[in-house]
């Protein structure tokens, strides 16, 4: 089994199928970037690989562990091995910056405070922003913010981060800061990265591996460069950012 592997996962919600026959094996260490239009399943597959959804068929396995079936107790075990920088970052309003990154600190470990606070003031010095523990989060700017939930999602020092749309609602220099670190703690700490995003420039600056997902399906895996030749027609629309027939046929008919 390979670090990370789903095998034949199927997923439906009422009658919508979700993922369909989906197997991946992801090695310890690589960057793989997931893409796919809205609803292609793209967030529903990380929900699985952390173990927030179970599938309807199929397999997940982490770390040489088959994980869809542990009772809770053990897969919340297995959550801590991950950290999830969420869209919109997630932080705590009512909470410093200091006391946003210490939260997994405090719930899962029993260090005392003062180990606690200097292993998130070092979590935050790896992202750039060691001066704003005391400041709320309404304070930051957006790709402040973003960096905070990065840096308290490897305040657990996790084997694997999950990025879902790390560089939505940046502009493109905040989104290549955010890049940058992606590409930094894979160096420094050696963690595996899966990243789902729309954002074909974010896309080929930290994959080692692309993915895509159409209609619940893995119709291309592959390399940054390979991706980039890719003549499929719906894999080229996508990198390439164009309106399939049907779509404009649509407008044209308005």
């Amino acid at each position: 089994m390979s670090f990370i592997e789903l095998r034949h996962v199927h997923k439906r919600f009422g009658h919508l199928v979700v993922l369909n026959d989906v197997s991946l094996s992801i090695e310890k260490g690589q960057s793989l970037v997931i893409i796919g239009a809205s609803g292609s399943g793209k967030s529903v597959m990380l929900k699985h690989i952390v173990g927030l959804l179970k599938p309807d068929k199929g397999e997940v396995g982490f770390d040489s562990e088959r994980i869809d079936t542990l009772p809770e107790r053990k897969l919340a075990e297995v959550r801590t091995k991950f950290g999830f920088l969420f869209q919109m970052g997630a932080l705590f309003d009512s909470l410093t910056v200091l006391d946003n990154v210490a939260f997994p600190l405090v719930e899962h470990t029993k260090l005392p405070p003062e180990e606690i606070h200097e292993t998130a003031m070092e979590k935050l010095r790896m992202v750039g922003l060691p001066d704003v523990g005391q400041k709320m989060p309404m304070e930051l700017s957006g790709g402040q913010r973003k960096r905070v939930a990065l840096a308290r999602a490897i305040a657990l020092s996790p084997q694997v981060v999950l990025y879902d749309e790390p560089t939505t609602g940046l502009d493109p220099i905040r989104s290549d800061v955010i890049n940058e670190l992606i590409l930094k703690l894979k160096r420094e700490l050696k963690i595996t990265s899966i990243v789902v995003t729309h954002d074909m420039n974010s896309a080929f600056k930290v994959a080692d591996r692309i993915v895509m997902l159409y209609e619940g399906k893995l119709i291309f895996d592959g390399s940054p460069e390979e991706i980039q030749c890719c003549a499929e027609p719906i894999v080229k629309r996508f990198v390439n950012g164009e309106s399939g027939d049907e779509e404009l046929a649509a407008l044209r008919a308005t």
